[in-house]
Formats: C-alpha cells, structure tokens, sequence
C-alpha cells in the first residue's frame, strides 16, 4: 500500500534514535518534510544531513518548554505548518522497585509529560489547517506485566490512557490522535544490550513474538506513516 504525505510537514522527536530515524525516513519517502528533533546534537545532525533539505534537525531537550517553543517555531519558520506529530523521544531509566523518585519523575517528564506539552503546542496550528494527525509511542510494557519494567512500562500505560483523552479532546478540530505499541524492536537499547548482535537479540527477543523474531525499525515506521 502507497501512502502519500506530499506537502505535509512532520514533528519527529527522538530522531537521533533508530527508531525515529526510520519514521523520518519513512515520512520523507511518502513524501513530507520533517523537522527532526533530539537532545543528542551530534548524531541528530548526522542523520537528518542524509535527508538534504527535506529534514530539518532541531537540538531540543523535550522536558524543556522554552525549547519545545523554539522547535516548533523552526518548524513553521522553516515549512509553514505542522501537520504530523511522532511523540517518539523516550528515556529507559527504571530500576524496578529500586527506582529513586528522582529518576522516576524524570522518567515521566521525558516519556510522558513532554509528549503533552508538545501537543498542546502544535494542536492549535493542525486546528489551523483543518487537522491533523499525533502519533504517540507507547508499547507493549503498558499493555503486560513484566517482572524488570516498572518506571518504562508505568509512562507507556499512561500514554495509552492520555492518547484516548487527547483523541476525544482533539477529534472535533479534526486531529487525529493514534498511540502505536511495539513489542521488542531492534532499537538503541535492544542494540546496546546484544552487543550490537542482531542474531543474539533475535534469539533472545524472538522466544516472544509469533515470527520467532524481533521488528525491525523499518516495521514500526511503516505503521507510523500509516
């Protein structure tokens, strides 16, 4: 199936990440432009340099609202609107029952809070083009009990919970609002913990999936674009 997002502009944070590279490059391929954003400066610029003039990088840390402002404003300044948002940026910061409190409202600020703030920002613009469509990441932790994930799978169950609100909120200015779930995805984390071995993390990982395997970003992104 062909999807076409021609002379849309896009919102992607996280874009530093494996996963949120493959949704810029996913919406770039259907045709939008994007304005990549991420607190890791270096690795944001190298990727979004591959997308030319398609793909704006913006240096934001998420849980700072002066710079969810400055983004947003580089996105109009530089596209005109915004009409897609992937609240994709995440942290995984949880140790089970050991976790400070420190760390889990910083957990939830990055994961969670941020994700609204960004919202509430680009909604009024979407509302000025007749709508628009948010894509909020949660996951599979929100979904199931596991015996390691607390603080992670605590912010995604509340995605879910904030996603539902946010789609009835906006539902009338015609705003979509969408959450996607992924299961275990050859991401950044996944990368690091396998030691850069796909094959160990498929053997790991594919115990829990129907295809004997983990995604693949390319997967994930499909679905964000649709």
């Amino acid at each position: 199936m062909s999807l076409s997002l021609t002379g849309k502009t896009a919102i992607v944070t996280g874009g530093a990440t494996l996963i949120s590279d493959k949704a810029v490059e996913a919406l770039v391929d259907a045709g939008a432009n994007v304005v990549s954003a991420d607190i890791n400066d270096e690795e944001g610029r190298r990727r979004a340099a591959a997308y030319d003039d398609r793909v704006v990088f913006s240096p934001t840390d998420v849980t700072d609202d002066a710079q969810l402002d400055e983004m947003v404003r580089l996105c109009i300044d530089t596209f005109g609107v915004v009409d897609i948002l992937v609240n994709a940026a995440a942290t995984y910061l949880d140790d089970g029952l050991e976790t400070s409190r420190e760390d889990w409202l910083a957990a939830l600020d990055v994961n969670l809070v941020s994700g609204a703030m960004l919202t509430a920002r680009v909604a009024p613009h979407m509302e000025s083009r007749g709508g628009g469509s948010i894509i909020n990441f949660a996951s599979t932790s929100g979904k199931r009990a596991t015996h390691f994930s607390f603080v992670y799978a605590a912010s995604k169950a509340a995605i879910l919970g904030v996603t539902r609100n946010e789609a009835v909120k906006l539902a009338d200015k015609g705003i979509r609002v969408n959450s996607v779930s992924p299961a275990w995805v050859w991401s950044n984390p996944v990368e690091k913990m396998s030691g850069g071995d796909r094959a160990l993390a498929n053997e790991v990982g594919g115990e829990l999936h129907i295809l004997g395997r983990i995604a693949d970003p390319e997967e994930v992104a499909k679905v964000v674009v649709f």
